[in-house]
């Protein structure tokens, strides 16, 4: 089963900008589709983004369209998130999702149908 490690988060001003990376391992990456999700304390996982196995097609949270990028090198086993114009209610702990079902448009929102977690990386903007 493919593992997940995020890196990437920290301290930003708001308005400022922060670039996410989830390193996958194992050889079906390509087959994935890949999410962006964020948590902060006593709230459910919200969905941020996702992409399609390719990388064509995309999906964002209202709240990230417009700022927030999502995209996926499969030569490196990577997804990325870049986050522009940052707002202090972007802050939450970041995590990427892999889900291991499903065909060349998928890029679901709901958590229930990702399989596999990272461990998230803590992204806080100050106002």
């Amino acid at each position: 089963q493919a593992q997940l490690v995020e890196s990437g988060g920290g301290l930003v001003q708001a308005g400022g900008s922060l670039r996410l990376s989830c390193a996958a391992s194992g050889r079906t990456f390509s087959g994935y589709a890949m999410g962006w999700f964020r948590q902060t304390s006593g709230n459910e996982r919200e969905f941020v983004a996702a992409v399609s196995v390719n990388g064509r097609f995309t999906s964002y949270a209202d709240s990230a369209k417009g700022r927030f990028t999502i995209a996926r090198d499969n030569a490196k086993n990577t997804v990325f998130l870049e986050m522009n114009t940052l707002k202090p209610e972007d802050t939450a702990v970041y995590y990427c999702a892999a889900a291991t079902t499903g065909g060349i448009y998928y890029r679901p929102r709901a958590p229930s149908e990702y399989d596999v977690w990272g461990q998230g990386t803590q992204v806080t903007v100050s106002s």
